[in-house]
């Protein structure tokens, strides 16, 4: 994808001086060839297939907050974790997130649907890239593959723009 120009003054989400709105948070458990993901039900990506995750709150690390989120929205404990990565998103409309990745090797409790998400596991092969942000088949790959990386995105609503992805 070639660069795109997301607005005259908003600085580039790879630039030195971009600052996101919010600070969030994935993590993605696999076991023996599948993957635990999510519709999501509310929010920002509602009805698209993601992994638990949600906002970093006051206080708590990013590791901190993908146990606690990954809790919340469908009731297991993540064992094994393991930090994968970072992205960061710019939106046209002025949203920017910055998101930190998990991978989790395990988990304790039982999974439920909440009113925040609806789980299931999935083949590691047959991930669902369809029904998922553009971003996701450009990091997902890296994730899957055991790899730490940095990603950075420019997203027009649903549609991105630009990416660029590097080793971390």
């Amino acid at each position: 994808m070639s660069p795109s120009p997301v607005g005259e003054t908003r600085e580039r989400v790879d630039g030195a001086n971009w600052k996101p709105r919010e600070k969030g948070t994935l993590c993605f458990i696999i076991e023996n060839g599948k993957i635990l993901l999510i519709e999501k039900k509310r929010g920002l990506g509602a009805g698209k297939v993601n992994g638990p995750g949600g906002r970093i709150e006051v206080g708590e690390t990013a590791e901190q907050g993908a146990i606690r989120e990954t809790q919340e929205e469908v009731g297991l404990t993540p064992t094994g974790m393991e930090w994968a990565g970072e992205l960061s998103f710019q939106f046209r409309d002025g949203y920017s997130l910055h998101v930190e990745l998990y991978r989790a090797s395990g988990w304790t409790g039982e999974l439920r649907e909440t009113d925040e998400a609806k789980p299931f596991w999935c083949s590691t092969s047959e991930i669902p890239y369809g029904r998922m942000w553009a971003d996701d088949e450009q990091w997902m790959p890296r994730l899957l593959a055991g790899e730490k990386f940095r990603g950075w995105f420019e997203f027009d609503g649903d549609r991105m723009e630009w990416f660029r992805m590097e080793v971390a």
